[in-house]
């Protein structure tokens, strides 16, 4: 349905205490009349999503019925372990810490990473970093393939256009970190009778921007129908910490820094967040465009990205598929 006002950067603001007297209302009916659980687990990764997740949590079940867990790696930026307690110690609730390192080593997540990395870098070894990235979107349309950036022990980066194989085999072998941290949400939660609760936003939920069965699993996403640029408006009226609301998105994901936007969204969330808002209410990319401080040709491309991404995603969103009604058999 297309907007009737003009469009601006007002479309995505919220009334805060509304949206959070909403929110934890919903959670408590859904954890714990419907699921008959005790609380809620929470992945807390420093960052502004799981922070905000974590706060609604608190503020629906009490802080002595929310877990916080913790969940580096070796890859994981040195950073995240003190912001997570961060938020821990903010909120005040119980957190468990677990080093996931260990495991994924024994299921070979690194150095299956690896090897499809020297399939298009034969010298990456020991001592390297890496990521993969794609390029930005410009006026014109075209293949965006993905590359991998890797730095030598000394410094030097090198970017290398990636296979299809390598691609693959590279995200297979990190989607290990993303499931490897459900499988002890679960355990925790099954141990305290608590409900998983997810992280993901609106966009990151809408675009697939998770693993399935990783951190796409959960039994609640209490925001998963905001916006980015909305989490941010929930973190300032909830009370967060200045530090963790001043954390730009990342992925964690890679050894080397890497930002949401190099590799997946290609353009920063805020304006990610304008253009997805429009193509979902009929807007012209020449109208989100002037507000997005983008050109109508980017805009234009972008809204092709979210079909594109939208298409592959269905896969990502689907339950198991079962191929008659059990259910209505059992009648």
């Amino acid at each position: 349905m297309a907007m009737k006002t003009p469009f601006s950067k007002d479309v995505l603001r919220i009334d805060c205490a509304r949206e959070a007297e909403r929110i934890t209302a919903a959670l408590r009916d859904v954890v714990l009349v419907n699921f008959k659980k005790r609380g809620a687990v929470v992945a807390l990764s420093g960052g502004i999503d799981s922070s905000v997740v974590g706060a609604l949590c608190v503020a629906a079940f009490g802080k002595e019925r929310v877990l916080g867990l913790l969940m580096p790696e070796k890859d994981s930026s040195k950073k995240t372990l003190g912001l997570g307690r961060l938020i821990v110690e903010h909120l005040g609730i119980k957190a468990e810490t677990e080093d996931i390192t260990q495991i994924l080593d024994s299921v070979g997540c690194y150095r299956r990473r690896d090897e499809a990395i020297r399939s298009v870098v034969p010298e990456y070894g020991p001592g390297y970093k890496s990521k993969i990235v794609l390029p930005g979107f410009t006026d014109e349309q075209q293949y965006r393939l993905f590359s991998v950036v890797v730095e030598s022990p000394e410094g030097v980066q090198k970017k290398v256009r990636l296979t299809r194989d390598a691609y693959l085999g590279i995200v297979a072998a990190t989607n290990f970190k993303q499931r490897t941290r459900k499988m002890l949400e679960y355990y925790y939660a099954d141990k305290h009778n608590y409900a998983v609760a997810g992280t993901p936003n609106l966009l990151e939920y809408d675009q697939g921007f998770f693993v399935k069965n990783g951190d796409g699993a959960a039994d609640v996403k209490p925001i998963g129908h905001l916006y980015k640029t909305q989490v941010y408006q929930m973190a300032e009226y909830l009370g967060l910490p200045d530090t963790i609301r001043s954390q730009q998105p990342t992925t964690d994901t890679y050894s080397l820094p890497q930002s949401q936007e190099e590799f997946y969204f290609s353009v920063p969330y805020d304006k990610m967040d304008l253009c997805l808002f429009g193509k979902n209410h009929g807007v012209t990319p020449s109208a989100v465009a002037a507000t997005a401080g983008l050109t109508e040709e980017q805009v234009e491309n972008i809204y092709k990205d979210i079909e594109a991404k939208r298409s592959v995603s269905r896969y990502l969103h689907s339950p198991p598929v079962l191929i008659d009604d059990v259910r209505e058999k059992a009648k």
